[in-house]
This record gives C-alpha cells, structure tokens and sequence, in this order.
C-alpha cells in the first residue's frame, strides 16, 4: 500500500518561461511544505523537471537526506501555446470536455493518463510507503479526479499556491483523499 504526497508548487513570479524560478514568497513556502511533510516516513521523492517544482520540493529533500528524481510525466500540462491568452476560458473549456485539446497541447484525458501511468509504475517499486510528488496544479487535480469525480475545474480553482494532499491507497482497496496544506 502506498501514499502519495502531491504538492503543487510553491509561487513563482509568473512568465512565460515555464522553468521560472520560485519568488521570495515560494522560497518561504518551499520550507513551510518541508516542515509538513518531513514528519512522514519519505521512501522517495520524484520532481516536475520545472525549477519551480523541483524547488519546491528540494528544502525536504535537503533535510530527510533523500535525492529528488526527476520525472518528466509530472510536468505542466501543456494547454497549448495560443490559448495562453484565455487560460481560465482554455482550462474551463479542457475540463468540460476531457478529450478536447488545442494545437500543440494535450487533452485532460491525455494529461491524467501521463500522471496515472507513473503512479503505476511506481506503484510495485521498493521505494517504500511514502511518496512525494512535486508537480502541478492542472495535473494534482487531474490525477485526483481520477479517484474522485467530483474533483473538476471548480475544485482546480480552489487549488493554493503551494498545495498538498494525500493520496492514500487503503488495505481494504479504498482511497482517501485528505488535504495537508493549510494557509
């Protein structure tokens, strides 16, 4: 059985440059979700291959003395780059539908089964019980709603920056689903 940490990144000053750095702000945050999540027994720690994920996550990383992997399907969600524009609209329009995708982007469905398919791959590995999962917004919510349908955009919306919740895998073969992260 295992449980799955899924921590939406801390803040970062938005540009277009999806590997922007995390703000003063998010540094603080990185080490708020760091005071968190090291009570937990951590097996293994996987990373967005973006800086702002990947820091996020490293103040925990530094304390319990476990490297952070990086893992490419924890990446952003690609919505596509010309509906940057509109993307509460683009991000609304991608939930109702979720096999509907723009030029050059990825549909919630193909994002969801990107996420789903690490956790199974990671679901048989001896990393042990806890894992932590530093990611996205877009796909924190994607994967939860795959255990939840009630989970959708609405639910994405109230998303922090940083965020946390708990995916556990129950031994009677039920989920919870629990959020961590207090403001």
């Amino acid at each position: 059985m295992k449980t799955y940490y899924l921590v939406r990144h801390a803040h970062a000053d938005w540009t277009i440059d999806e590997n922007r750095p995390l703000s003063a702000q998010g540094r603080e945050e990185s080490n708020l979700i760091a005071d968190i999540l090291q009570k937990y027994p951590i097996g293994a720690i996987y990373s967005s291959p973006f800086t702002r994920a990947y820091k996020t996550i490293l103040p925990l990383s530094t304390r319990i003395c476990i490297p952070i992997t990086i893992e490419l399907s924890l990446r952003e969600r690609n919505i596509g780059k010309s509906t940057i524009k509109e993307f509460f609209k683009t991000v609304e329009a991608l939930w109702r539908d979720p096999l509907l995708s723009f030029p050059e982007g990825e549909s919630n469905y193909i994002a969801q089964q990107r996420g789903l398919g690490f956790l199974k791959r990671i679901q048989n590995e001896n990393i042990g019980e806890h894992i932590v999962l530093s990611t996205h917004g877009n796909l924190l919510a994607l994967i939860l709603n795959y255990y939840d349908a009630s989970i959708d955009y609405k639910f994405w919306k109230t998303l922090t920056i940083p965020d946390i919740y708990e995916l556990g895998y129950n031994q009677n073969g039920t989920i919870s689903i629990s959020k961590l992260w207090n403001e």
